[in-house]
């Protein structure tokens, strides 16, 4: 992940703080935003009662789950880490991150627009900040998107960073099945199965593939929507075609890319390691190769709040299998959610700062 990141609580008072210029950026997100009576939209209605439901599936599940729990473990547990451990994972977290904006770039390197790493780095803070502490409709992709809007163009700017995130998802199927595969001791009632897994992975693959070695493919995929604007649909295709042609023409961008992204997922096992260690948790990297990218890839089913309870169930069933202790899991959990929030804080700092310059 990485691809995939875990904990966004929401914060009424940094998203009126810190929206206008994002409003500014994105006039539709504006439009989203603002209130208007519910009976105009039926579909927002829709989406609160989903999202009502998802919070009740997560509060369900963590209820359930520290129910079982001996809670004078639990804090036993917590009491015992070592802050020198946990800088260790914050650490990680950074190194993770400058993965992330590397692979970014390579990518934009490949389209021939150039950005200063400090930039990507910056906007990558920035982006992490916003997908943890704003509401949905305004993701960190956003972020990303406007910072190299200006540079690259908003088609050119929104692919790459959509390719990106395909890219990465693909990389984490990768990991997890590898994981899956590997890990026969986990028993054969896995949440998510490794032929599963390598189908996805297939799928991706196979869907990728003939997109890049023949861009003008796409072209014809999307020529129905012709119907609805012709010109505009004919200028996005021929823009988006152009996108997958460099890429065809410089393909170890995308293998940069994708190594990257194995890149992230192993430094994200080694910050879910190290906030074990801190709690001297007997758990070894191998263990954790299995369980934290199936853990990403569970959470993301619809069906939980950023993925709270189902991401502990996930620990749990593993963890579990491991002969250790529900408190164990838990609390890698959520310690490992606690300091992503902690470490994106720094993403509100930067985005703070740049704003105070311009």
């Amino acid at each position: 992940m990485r691809d995939r990141v875990v904990g966004k609580p929401r914060s009424p008072v940094l998203h009126f703080r810190l929206l206008p210029t994002v409003r500014s950026w994105h006039p539709e997100i504006l439009r989203r935003v603002n209130s208007e009576p519910e009976s105009r939209h039926p579909g927002r209605a829709r989406a609160l009662a989903f999202g009502l439901l998802k919070a009740i599936v997560s509060i369900a599940l963590l209820a359930l789950l520290l129910s079982r729990v001996d809670m004078a473990r639990l804090w036993t547990y917590a009491r015992s880490a070592s802050i020198a451990w946990l800088a260790a994972a914050l650490l990680l977290y950074l190194a993770m991150v400058l993965a992330s904006a590397w692979r970014w770039g390579l990518l934009l390197e490949a389209q021939h627009v150039h950005l200063p790493f400090s930039s990507l780095t910056s906007s990558f803070l920035v982006a992490t900040f916003f997908n943890n502490f704003l509401p949905s409709n305004i993701g960190g992709d956003v972020i990303r998107i406007a910072d190299t809007a200006k540079p690259a163009g908003k088609t050119l700017a929104t692919t790459v960073v959509l390719i990106d995130r395909g890219i990465g998802l693909l990389g984490l199927a990768f990991v997890a099945a590898m994981g899956a595969s590997a890990g026969h001791h986990f028993g054969p009632q896995s949440p998510v199965g490794p032929r599963m897994l390598w189908a996805g992975f297939g799928l991706g693959a196979v869907i990728a593939t003939p997109l890049l070695l023949m861009p003008q493919s796409l072209g014809r995929l999307l020529q129905p929507l012709r119907i609805f604007h012709q010109n505009w649909v004919d200028a996005r295709i021929a823009r988006l075609t152009d996108v997958l042609t460099r890429f065809r023409e410089g393909p170890a961008a995308l293998a940069g890319c994708f190594a990257g992204a194995l890149l992230v997922q192993a430094i994200l096992v080694a910050f879910y390691l190290a906030i074990a260690r801190s709690m001297n948790i007997p758990i070894a990297f191998s263990d954790l190769a299995v369980i934290v990218p199936i853990s990403f890839i569970v959470q993301m089913l619809p069906v939980s709040v950023n993925g709270f309870g189902v991401r502990e169930a996930t620990f749990g069933f593993y963890f579990s299998r491991l002969g250790l202790p529900l408190e164990s899991a838990l609390l890698v959990s959520f310690m490992g959610a606690a300091l992503i929030m902690l470490f994106s804080l720094s993403g509100g700092v930067v985005y703070l700062a740049r704003n105070a310059r311009r």
